[in-house]
């Protein structure tokens, strides 16, 4: 199991344990973070489970798919380490991962 640091819209922290192969969003959901919508449930059709990735870890997170990217783009909040939640798998190799929740559009 892997560490998560999710940091809510209000700057409260929170450290969970993830098991490898589960989502950034389904941990953040799953933890009772109600400001994630998560709207299509993990379909990379929506951008309401948008989050900032601290950037000590962007670079060791999976290349950004086209359709990720387009729709990060729809956003007012989008930064240079936004992400969609439902597009990072944890594993032990993002250890200690820290995201923070995007404020919603």
């Amino acid at each position: 199991m892997a560490k998560l640091v999710i940091v809510n819209t209000d700057g409260a922290e929170k450290e969970v344990e993830v098991k490898s192969g589960f989502s950034v969003m389904e941990a953040i959901r799953d933890n009772g973070f109600d400001e994630l919508l998560a709207l299509c449930g993990g379909c990379c059709s929506c951008a309401t489970c948008h989050v900032i990735v601290d950037p000590a870890f962007a670079d060791k997170l999976p290349k950004m798919s086209e359709d990720e990217n387009d729709l990060l783009d729809s956003s007012d909040h989008r930064v240079e380490t936004s992400r969609l939640s439902c597009q990072i798998k944890m594993s032990d190799a993002l250890d200690g991962l820290k995201v923070t929740i995007a404020e919603a559009d």
